[in-house]
């Protein structure tokens, strides 16, 4: 995971950038934890998955101290945020909840990247829970980069300050007020070395919004720190602590991202449109799972994905149809080189054999291109 440019980040140097390549490639060799209900994660990049489409990452990059967080069904919180930084240079962390890519490591079931020319909207929800008794920002990311990439850092960051305790400040200068998504803000702009940051700092705390994402990446584009051709490739929500920052918390978190003219592939103004029919068969240590998808939408889909959480204790050894993303916790199913085309009203099916232990349960959600699907 990466230790985020927020605030010079960049200058981590060759042991930084070693350590971030070795977290990558253990992300790849291993599958991450799945919150089942409430999930404590210390370790300084360790990550789980919630809702069976967004990743909560501790990201701790910035301290040796410890910290910890603990990822519930709707977010997460701080429950453990040892010792201080200058407040004049880095945060410790940013610890967040996310839907996109954020260093190879995807969440289930995204359309992202997303060139921006295609997002019709890309609606988005946050509550924050806030303390006194810390120095911190709390902060939405949006990343845009001139390339689909899913590794490394973007080449510009949207930073949203819903709220800021103490003396710190975005990277950069103020250099314009401006009114996006009916709401006024100071905006800051410079670079940290690394990537252009664009902040939008608010006069005063806010403490749950809904908006539009796209808003936010067409000031970024009216002031040349973008282009239409460029790609959106995550959201991210959380904080950045200087001292302590117990108690912080996201609440709740929702982003989609729907693509064309009227809405996502397949799904005309945004809403649900598809449905899952999961069959399965069970013995003592194994199972199979029939996956059919209906595209229930008015357009055709043309290349898809479906995310979705195995319960703990499954690990998939085989499948057909479908090229699978990992063998257990979250999984991301994408179409074969066959079935990418599914009309409108059509079905596609796939499957996959597993094995189980303890009590056999099925994944409770599924998303189909970023869109949350119905369950037959």
């Amino acid at each position: 995971m990466r230790p985020s440019t927020h605030h010079a980040r960049s200058a981590r140097g060759l042991l930084g950038a070693l350590l971030t390549s070795l977290v990558s490639l253990a992300a790849l060799l291993t599958t991450a934890p799945v919150a089942q209900a409430d999930t404590t994660i210390c370790q300084p990049f360790g990550t789980t998955t919630i809702q069976g489409r967004y990743v909560v990452q501790n990201n701790r990059w910035g301290t040796s101290a410890a910290q910890c967080i603990t990822a519930t069904d709707s977010g997460f919180r701080i429950t453990q945020a040892d010792g201080s930084v200058p407040t004049n240079g880095a945060p410790k962390s940013y610890p967040s909840v996310y839907s996109g890519c954020h260093y190879t490591n995807c969440s289930p079931g995204t359309n992202l990247p997303a060139q921006l020319s295609t997002v019709s909207t890309a609606p988005s929800s946050i509550s924050y829970n806030y303390v006194n008794d810390a120095v911190y920002d709390a902060a939405y990311d949006i990343w845009l980069d001139p390339t689909p990439r899913t590794d490394g850092v973007n080449r510009t960051e949207i930073m949203i300050w819903f709220n800021k305790v103490g003396s710190i400040q975005p990277i950069g200068s103020p250099v314009a007020t401006a009114s996006v998504g009916g709401r006024d803000w100071q905006v800051w702009s410079g670079n940290n070395g690394s990537n252009d940051v664009l902040s939008f700092v608010a006069p005063s705390a806010i403490t749950s919004w809904s908006f539009d994402v796209m808003d936010f990446a067409r000031q970024a584009i009216s002031r040349g720190l973008a282009q239409n051709n460029w790609y959106l490739t995550s959201v991210q929500a959380g904080f950045e602590p200087w001292q302590n920052g117990a108690g912080l918390a996201v609440t709740s978190f929702s982003s989609t991202v729907n693509t064309g003219s009227s809405g996502g592939p397949g799904n005309p103004g945004g809403s649900t449109s598809c449905k899952v029919a999961y069959a399965t068969n069970v013995w003592p240590g194994g199972f199979t799972a029939d996956v059919t998808i209906t595209n229930t939408g008015s357009s055709p889909i043309s290349g898809w994905k479906l995310g979705f959480t195995l319960p703990s204790g499954q690990q998939i050894s085989n499948a057909w149809n479908a090229n699978l993303s990992s063998s257990s916790g979250a999984v991301t199913a994408s179409n074969a080189a066959h079935n990418g085309d599914v009309a409108a009203g059509g079905q596609v099916s796939f499957g996959f054999q597993g094995t189980v232990g303890g009590t056999f349960a099925k994944p409770s959600a599924f998303n189909l291109n970023g869109n949350t699907c119905t369950i037959a």
